[in-house]
């Protein structure tokens, strides 16, 4: 075979290093979304084990070690579930292939530019790269979650851990909605109107006891990270929507053990906080099967679906099975000075990018919160849910340390349900639904 006896020209060769960053872009982004079940299996304890106060130093490698403290003092257990492949819908994957790598980091750690679709920063973030925890920030708040959502039926349980007493019950129902960036449900990628300029909406409606009943949250997330804060309260007693001030989201939320700061993990502004990448592990996570898992008695009022229970210390912590994760190790400190935290700490799990498992840090240092999501697979979950590639937040604690005391969530999450309309995340809406 005669080979070329003349070099690249500058346009060639430039053509020639397009080509070969796009592959090893796609090449790095094929293998983004997988599970190696293989290696999971020989690195986790069988299936069926139970980690508890007599076994748990055989385990430590593979546990957060505030939960190993926790675990030796018989606070709780952790059963061993079967591994379990969390796959993204195969939209969110083929965009991420498509567009992975062309996202960038600008100034600042909310400056996001070219992001199109997909994760924004797919393949190995290295601890080398300053602006790694900037990006992984970036994967989590860009995590696939559906286009909408709706959670009918919600209940928080206030806690008191000397007593072991449920102080009290609150209802809630909650609903979500993708603006933009959506891959699924039609129109897409972007709604056609968006006059607030959001990447995503949240509301949040307290439905009992009477004296929360009828309170509506309305949370936008900026599509534009160094925008404004929005967002808006309905307080029934007042018969007034009140927006809400950037020092109220640090406050507790209805007498909880949660800032409206930690929803969903972390709710705020990625340019609130300076992030750091500390690198990644493999961790216990709770993310199982809800067909698998000992269910409480409690059943939804119209679906036949039953909430998870929760067992431990007081009945804060979900009884759920744990499986072994590869995840990232993100912290972030606030850059606002009057924040009551001096840094949060989360378990980014790689395969979905949800901060499954969270700690904050109160402003001297000292451990405050530790914070779980239990994650039920999809696909045994709601008929409605299968497919969809959603991982459900089926369940959430957040246990106070200092204080012993713990917020318990238990709720039943549906994807993308036509009930869920635009017209529902107007500030105007509040007052007329919170009556």
């Amino acid at each position: 075979m005669r080979q070329n006896r003349f070099p690249l020209t500058s346009s060639k060769l430039a053509l020639s290093v397009i080509a070969s960053v796009a592959l090893s872009a796609n090449l790095a982004v094929a293998g983004d979304f997988d599970f190696d079940t293989a290696q999971i299996q020989e690195m986790a304890p069988p299936p069926g084990t139970v980690i508890n106060a007599s076994n748990v130093a055989q385990y430590k490698q593979i546990l957060d070690p505030d939960i190993a403290d926790l675990i030796a003092k018989d606070w709780l257990s952790i059963p061993v579930g079967e591994p379990l492949s969390f796959d993204p819908h195969p939209n969110y994957v083929a965009a991420t292939q498509k567009y992975g790598g062309q996202a960038q980091m600008g100034e600042g750690a909310g400056a996001l530019q070219n992001y199109t679709a997909g994760r924004p920063f797919p393949g190995e973030l290295s601890t080398d790269d300053p602006r790694a925890g900037d990006k992984l920030a970036w994967n989590m708040r860009y995590a696939f979650a559906g286009d909408s959502g709706a959670i009918p039926e919600m209940y928080w349980g206030y806690r008191d851990m000397r007593s072991g007493q449920l102080e009290r019950t609150l209802t809630f129902s909650a609903t979500a909605m993708r603006f933009r960036y959506r891959h699924v449900v039609e129109p897409t990628p972007d709604l056609a109107r968006n006059p607030y300029d959001v990447y995503n909406a949240i509301t949040l409606t307290a439905e009992d006891p009477a004296d929360v009943g009828g309170t509506r949250l309305l949370m936008f997330y900026n599509a534009d990270d160094n925008a404004d804060e929005q967002g808006w309260m309905y307080i029934p007693t007042l018969r007034r929507v009140r927006r809400i001030a950037t020092t109220a989201r640090t406050d507790s939320f209805l007498g909880s053990d949660l800032m409206i700061e930690d929803f969903l993990g972390y709710s705020g502004r990625i340019k609130d906080m300076t992030w750091h990448f500390k690198g990644s592990s493999f961790v216990m996570l709770p993310m199982y099967r809800h067909d698998q898992v000992e269910l409480s008695n409690q059943k939804a009022s119209h679906s036949d679906y039953h909430f998870v229970d929760f067992n431990g210390k007081a009945g804060c912590f979900p009884k759920v099975t744990w499986q072994l994760r590869k995840v990232w190790v993100l912290e972030g400190a606030p850059v606002r000075a009057d924040h009551p935290l001096s840094k949060r700490f989360f378990y980014v799990d790689t395969q979905t990018s949800f901060p499954v498992l969270g700690k904050t840090y109160d402003r001297g240092g000292l451990l405050w919160k530790i914070g779980m999501a239990g994650l039920a697979h999809p696909d045994y979950h709601l008929p409605e849910n299968q497919g969809s590639g959603v991982p459900l937040l089926d369940t959430s604690t957040m246990v106070d340390l200092q204080n012993m005391h713990c917020t318990t969530l238990q709720m039943m999450a549906v994807i993308n349900p036509k009930s869920v309309k635009q017209k529902d995340f107007e500030p105007s809406e509040l007052s007329v639904t919170g009556r």
